[in-house]
């Protein structure tokens, strides 16, 4: 029996005041990496409830449209932020054209968000290779059976496809394949976004400037 669901739904009164924390400029550093460092602890340890890790990256695909997808941050530092996929998957070929992405991290436990905006280039080869040899041996198997992002007839094809990997490489050790790494985004501009009642939020802006220093500035919310 089919149900027939009205396809329309008023939201206007989903509502939530923030009210947990404050963004002041007297209480950040001048690196906003090391402020991104704070807060992904806090995350971390306060609201596990969060995949802290997880991020949006946004692309502008080679149809023109931009994109957004959720991945896993792998690994930070000051140069930027490190994450893995398939290089000829759809958002490696729009990063192979365009390298201008960005990404974005809401960690709604802690009502915060991170906006980043930057250019992704590949990391080096032995940054690939140690990564994924520390992947678990069924993560190894997956990347080495699947087309990212192309069309596949049936979840069967990749099933069997993955059996015939797993035959081939057994008891042998996988080695990363050619068209699967990482890329690190390089950061030209980072936002911080703290929730505060009264939609009054702290928004906190850095600016990268040519001469490599951080411009602070406050946002209207």
């Amino acid at each position: 029996m089919l149900f027939c669901v009205e396809m329309e739904k008023d939201l206007s009164n989903y509502r939530k005041s923030y009210e947990k924390y404050e963004l002041l400029l007297k209480d950040i550093s001048d690196n906003p990496m090391e402020l991104f460092q704070k807060w992904f602890y806090e995350v971390d340890k306060f609201f596990v409830e969060d995949e802290t890790n997880a991020m949006t990256v946004s692309t502008i695909g080679l149809d023109g449209f931009p994109k957004n997808r959720v991945v896993l941050l792998k690994r930070f530092t000051y140069e930027g932020f490190i994450f893995y996929t398939n290089y000829n998957s759809e958002k490696g070929k729009a990063i192979a054209k365009n390298p201008n992405v960005c990404l974005s991290f809401f960690w709604h436990g802690a009502e915060r968000q991170v906006i980043i905006k930057g250019k992704a280039e590949k990391v080096a080869e032995n940054l690939s290779d140690g990564y994924f040899e520390s992947r678990p041996r069924g993560s190894q198997l997956g990347a080495m059976s699947s087309n990212q992002s192309e069309v596949v007839k049936s979840r069967e094809d990749l099933e069997k496809k993955l059996l015939r990997v797993e035959k081939e490489f057994e008891g042998k050790d996988i080695p990363r394949p050619v068209h699967w790494g990482g890329y690190i985004v390089k950061p030209v501009e980072i936002e911080f976004w703290q929730g505060r009642p009264n939609r009054l939020h702290d928004r906190i802006r850095f600016l990268l400037e040519d001469d490599y220093n951080w411009k602070i500035e406050r946002l209207a919310p």
